[in-house]
């Protein structure tokens, strides 16, 4: 009976924007800067959704050395109809090329159009939220110890 006289909290959606968590999880964003296409992110992929393309591209030498190579990203696409949102690729990319944005509203009235390519992953990049500062009584990360010791050991010679 108590719950009966109670008004419902349900928010009706499009109207009212939900209240959602700073760090929430929505889709995939890319800074395509960053992508070096080592496809691990794709190896890694339980799915098999992520699609990458690219092609080799020949720098010249500057002094007279050996030209180098680089791989260049032609595409770079992911279908949400296959993602389960697990965040492996997220994880498995080490040169920080994806990551989480709050964006949740990207439906489509057909399956088909939920295979998103990078111009439109890149759109979401700019939603992704600034990571949160260290907390004051924490250790430092592993690898800035590492630097300073490293760093300690060069200044004492």
């Amino acid at each position: 009976m108590r719950t009966m006289t109670r008004r419902s909290i349900t928010r009706q959606y499009p109207e009212a924007e939900p209240d959602l968590p700073p760090r929430s999880r929505g889709v995939i964003a890319l800074l395509e800067e960053n992508c070096t296409v080592c496809m691990l992110c794709a190896r890694e992929c339980p799915d098999w959704c992520i699609y990458i393309d690219s092609h080799k591209e020949t720098l010249p030498a500057e002094g007279g050395g050996r030209a180098r190579t680089r791989n260049v990203l032609d595409r770079f696409a992911i279908d949400f109809a296959l993602c389960m949102y697990c965040g492996i690729c997220i994880e498995a990319c080490p040169f920080d090329a994806l990551f989480w944005s709050p964006e949740f509203e990207y439906a489509e009235y057909d399956i088909a159009e939920l295979t998103h390519e990078k111009d439109r992953l890149r759109e979401w990049m700019w939603t992704v939220p600034p990571p949160q500062a260290p907390d004051a009584h924490a250790d430092p990360p592993k690898e800035v110890q590492a630097a300073e010791k490293s760093a300690n050991r060069g200044a004492g010679r």
